[in-house]
């Protein structure tokens, strides 16, 4: 067996398992939330439970996010299409959305606090942290769907992606579109389940 053909042989490897596990990972971090809001919900019960508003912040960020997965689609199109120009063009608009993301979430909190709802400390509640405590481990989440956009930027640069070499970039979309999808369902849970 030649060279070449063991790389080729390893290459089409990575590629049949590349999106089985990342699809593995999502599922266990979807387990994950999960369990976060199941004991949310069970905390509710408890008396010194406090309701409260979700920030206007929190619906301009969800707007982001949602507008973010969309540039990121109509990016791929283009990218099928060999158009790189205007492909990457919307891979760093994707960007900038989801960096608003991240800023409207700071919002958020920042109004939160200025109602009087803080997450430590002695005038912290127990829905006040667990908001915190979901939020917060989804803009982690995030920050690692920023950092493979940044991924897929750069190698969109390095023009690594071709109408017939997307791997690459379809991973880090699936991820990205990941995360929107699981700001959505925490948005509409604090939305509905106060």
């Amino acid at each position: 067996m030649s060279k070449q053909t063991l790389q080729e042989e390893l290459k089409a490897g990575k590629r049949k398992s590349a999106k089985p596990m990342l699809w593995v990972s999502m599922i266990s971090m979807v387990m994950f939330f999960a369990g976060l809001t199941s004991a949310y919900v069970i905390s509710m019960k408890r008396d010194d439970w406090v309701s409260f508003d979700l920030p206007q912040a929190f619906y301009i960020s969800t707007v982001l996010i949602v507008l973010s997965s969309i540039t990121l689609i109509f990016s791929q199109k283009f990218l099928k299409k060999d158009n790189l120009k205007a492909s990457l063009g919307l891979l760093l608009v994707a960007l900038i959305l989801g960096l608003g993301f991240v800023w409207y979430q700071y919002v958020g909190f920042n109004e939160l606090k200025s109602v009087g709802l803080y997450f430590t400390g002695p005038e912290s509640t127990v829905s006040t942290s667990f908001i915190l405590g979901i939020t917060f481990m989804h803009v982690l989440h995030l920050l690692a769907g920023i950092i493979v956009l940044l991924v897929v930027i750069y190698n969109h640069f390095k023009k690594k992606y071709s109408a017939s070499d997307m791997l690459g970039f379809e991973l880090g979309g699936i991820f990205w579109h990941f995360v929107d999808v699981l700001w959505i369902y925490l948005f509409f849970f604090f939305y509905f389940i106060r």
